[in-house]
């Protein structure tokens, strides 16, 4: 039973990969902080948080539906920093792959539950 956001895989699956992408980017260069660092961090946040925010506005499917979407053009930006960060070489490569990977496997779920949610 759903009784909160939390209860909600797809927002713990992305919460758990904010504190990934955190520790990831945790050895970024010190000049990236306000940059690379910063895009990347907000990026990742951005989707358990519009879950969470769409999730309080239940009244609406099509809000919680519009919420969702936004989750999903994060992930597509963060798909491309992820990329951008393993060109520049601030992070290792199967790293970067692994959690690009992880991002894939989250628009999926985005994907599914916007089809599925009325």
């Amino acid at each position: 039973m759903i009784r909160s956001y939390k209860d909600l895989e797809v927002y713990t699956k992305s919460y758990d990969l904010v504190l990934e992408v955190y520790e990831a980017t945790a050895s970024y260069p010190p000049e990236e902080r306000y940059g690379m660092t910063s895009q990347v961090r907000r990026a990742a946040i951005s989707i358990p948080a519009n879950i969470a925010e769409g999730y309080g506005k239940l009244e609406s499917a099509a809000e919680f539906k519009r919420y969702l979407r936004m989750a999903l053009g994060s992930c597509n930006e963060i798909e491309v920093l992820l990329e951008l960060s393993k060109d520049l070489e601030y992070m290792d490569k199967d790293q970067s792959i692994d959690l690009c990977k992880e991002y894939v496997a989250l628009r999926k779920m985005l994907y599914r539950l916007i089809e599925r949610w009325e």
